[in-house]
């Protein structure tokens, strides 16, 4: 099991959910409460997203945007200063758990489990990768995200680096 999901069971549901039930990010920071920012919570529950300095830049009703910002540590050794090609997978797996999250009813307690990862890598990348999903059937067991990933070049374009879709098993 990857992503951010404990993989526990439930009702999977009968019903044909069509990913309507999102909720804008106001509604979700609502809920976690004034004193905590949406990121900082989701965040601060997994070590593996506080190491990487994983960053939740936006999130609404069926998407969100998260950035992973450069660092060395990331980097492939004796290229010049490419990223591994691992961060933009796990970025594309962790940013569709955000986007389909929306679609629950209760956000921040969901469960889900990844089932399949798919990544075509397109270029190289050598600044902050900035993954944009976006959810494109959430029912009412199984989800489907669609992710691109782009980072800036050295020319200061902003390019896509790789791209990604995700199936993930929805506890609801």
């Amino acid at each position: 099991m990857t992503g951010d999901e404990s993989g526990r069971g439930g009702d999977d549901g009968d019903g044909d959910d069509d990913g309507s039930a999102g909720r804008s990010a106001d509604e979700v920071e609502a809920e976690v409460g004034d004193d905590t920012d949406v990121d900082e919570w989701f965040i601060d529950r997994h070590g593996f997203f506080q190491w990487l300095d994983l960053r939740l830049e936006d999130v609404g009703a069926g998407y969100a945007v998260l950035r992973l910002p450069y660092d060395e540590k990331l980097l492939n050794p004796g290229t010049g200063g490419t990223i591994h090609g691992g961060f933009a997978a796990s970025l594309i797996d962790v940013s569709s758990a955000f986007a389909l999250r929306t679609t629950f009813e209760d956000p921040m307690e969901a469960t889900m489990a990844t089932t399949d990862l798919n990544v075509s890598y397109l270029r190289p990348a050598r600044d902050d990768l900035v993954a944009r999903a976006e959810v494109i059937r959430a029912g009412g067991s199984i989800g489907v995200a669609g992710v691109e990933v782009t980072s800036t070049t050295p020319e200061g374009e902003e390019k896509v680096v790789a791209v990604g879709r995700t199936t993930y098993r929805l506890f609801r």
